[in-house]
């Protein structure tokens, strides 16, 4: 599964977009959909394909999904939920980075290890 859902982001530009669909009153839980945009081909037609990513990463990192408000249910406060689970996602996505994407993270000069930078996330 990991690599049909690599491939989809891979197509998108490393880019996974999160729509947050609902917020416990206690602030604790969130629930999360991700999508992402892939260009169309010529033959397909102009425009971009979206992509319905919930169901994969819930797979792939095991989160639980809720059934009243769809997406991904995604506990804890303090932080950017959508970035935790990206990050998540491109640390299991690529273990041990590409080996060819130099971010320049901490003033490093080396390919970048640390898979989970090498996703981004925008919420819409």
């Amino acid at each position: 599964m990991d690599d049909v859902l690599k491939q989809i982001i891979e197509k998108g530009g490393r880019k996974v977009y999160c729509i947050l669909r609902h917020t416990s009153k206690s602030g604790m839980m969130r629930v999360i959909d991700f999508f992402a945009l892939v260009p169309r081909t010529k033959a397909e037609g102009q425009g971009v394909g979206v992509f319905y990513l919930t169901g994969m990463i819930a797979k792939e990192l095991g989160y639980p999904r809720s059934a009243k408000h769809s997406g991904l249910i995604v506990r804890g406060a303090g932080m950017d939920m959508g970035f935790h689970v990206v990050y998540s996602l491109g640390r299991k996505l690529f273990p041990e980075g590409d080996g060819r994407t130099v971010t320049g993270r901490n003033g490093d000069k080396a390919a970048e290890t640390d898979g989970g930078y090498l996703l981004k996330h925008e919420w819409l």
